[in-house]
């Protein structure tokens, strides 16, 4: 599954590469090769940084339901053990 920017968020990475250049680099970057570079991250960069997200959210997922018996469980049959509490107050 290719990773693609929406326009809106597209065009502030090639803004952000720009000013990266501009600031850190002896010559700037047109749009062209802004755009260029950007499509070379999202190809051959960005899927393992998407793969680690994934496995780091994988990972809290299921710490999080391996918690769920202990923070939903109920004792059943509780009933006549309240009732039985209550009349001893």
């Amino acid at each position: 599954m290719p990773i693609e920017l929406p326009d809106h968020l597209r065009k502030e990475a090639i803004a952000s590469i720009q000013r990266y250049f501009d600031r850190n680099l002896p010559e700037p970057i047109g749009d062209l090769p802004a755009g260029m570079l950007l499509d070379f991250f999202l190809e051959d960069i960005a899927p393992a940084v998407y793969n680690k997200a994934v496995t780091d959210a994988q990972t809290r997922m299921q710490g999080r339901i391996a918690e769920v018996d202990g923070e939903l469980y109920e004792d059943p049959f509780q009933y006549w053990h309240r009732l039985e509490k209550k009349r001893k107050k």
